[in-house]
C-alpha cells in the first residue's frame, strides 16, 4: 500500500514544459504582412522583411524558443502562405 501511495505522489512530480506566453499583442508587426496570407510563398521575395523572420514549412523542425520580435510565416504543402504570427 505504501508503494502505491509513493508512486502516486511521484506521478505528480513530473516535469512539464512551461506554456508559451499568450500572444495578445502584435509584438513583431505580423499584422503588416496579413495580406500575404493565401499568396504563393514566392511573395516573400518581393517584401522587405526587417528583423528576425522564420519560414515554417510542413515537416520543418523548429526551435521552441519564443521570440516576440520574430515574424513566423507558415507555408503549406502547396507553397501557399497559410498564416503569419509572432514568436
Amino acid at each position: 500500500m505504501k508503494r502505491i501511495i509513493a508512486l502516486i505522489a511521484l506521478a505528480g512530480c513530473t516535469a512539464t514544459e512551461p506554456p508559451l506566453p499568450p500572444q495578445l499583442d502584435d509584438t513583431c508587426g505580423a499584422r503588416d504582412y496579413a495580406d500575404l496570407i493565401g499568396q504563393d510563398a514566392t511573395a516573400l521575395e518581393r517584401v522587405l522583411l526587417l528583423g528576425p523572420v522564420r519560414v515554417i514549412r510542413p515537416g520543418d523542425m523548429v526551435t521552441m524558443d519564443f521570440r516576440p520580435d520574430r515574424v513566423n510565416f507558415k507555408i503549406d504543402e502547396n507553397e501557399t502562405i497559410q498564416g503569419v504570427d509572432c514568436g
